[in-house]
């Protein structure tokens, strides 16, 4: 398994967060990353330089789409986290980057209940960086579709992912992360 970088950045071009995981491989979906816990997660902003993931999760990267997902695994009371960004582009080897368009959609393990967060956010950045029409356009759709697969369980989002967390999990025992 290949070391990755997943970098997140403002439309403004400056860094947000940057993501170190492992390259699991790609499918119909897109490409699949695995963050085991402890994994560090960099952000360029505030109190918060450096952190560590506190679960397993794997991240899909949609082959086309203006979102990128994170699966969690247990105990996390959060199921999957979408961040709605510009499609991933390979930006070096071992580097994936997208532009975080600040809308963020979030599915509860235990109730299964969908929230649409920083709508607030994404409206201000768009005034403040000059979101072009179809970059809105985009956004607010890839939200919506987001949305509703993420309501009515529809794939990625319903159990193919599960897959992908055990494959984590098996190469976590293998010893591949240390």
């Amino acid at each position: 398994m290949d070391p990755v970088e997943l970098e997140l950045r403002k439309y403004d071009g400056r860094p947000h967060r940057r993501v170190t995981g492992r390259l699991l491989g790609t499918d119909e979906f897109g490409t699949w990353i695995g963050t085991p816990r402890g994994s560090v997660v960099r952000y360029s902003y505030g109190w918060r330089r450096v952190e560590l993931t506190r679960e397993d999760s794997v991240r899909l990267l949609p082959r086309d789409g203006w979102w990128m997902a994170m699966f969690l695994a247990e105990p996390s009371r959060t199921d999957v986290y979408c961040d709605v960004a510009t499609p991933a582009r390979r930006t070096a080897p071992g580097r994936f980057t997208v532009i975080d368009l600040d809308i963020d959609l979030i599915r509860f393990r235990a109730d299964r209940r969908v929230v649409i967060d920083d709508e607030d956010e994404f409206e201000s950045h768009r005034h403040r960086f000059g979101y072009p029409d179809d970059v809105v356009t985009r956004a607010t759709s890839a939200a919506a579709e987001l949305h509703e697969a993420l309501a009515r369980d529809l794939e990625p989002f319903a159990g193919h992912y599960r897959d992908w967390l055990a494959r984590l999990t098996a190469t976590r025992r293998r010893r591949w992360f240390r």
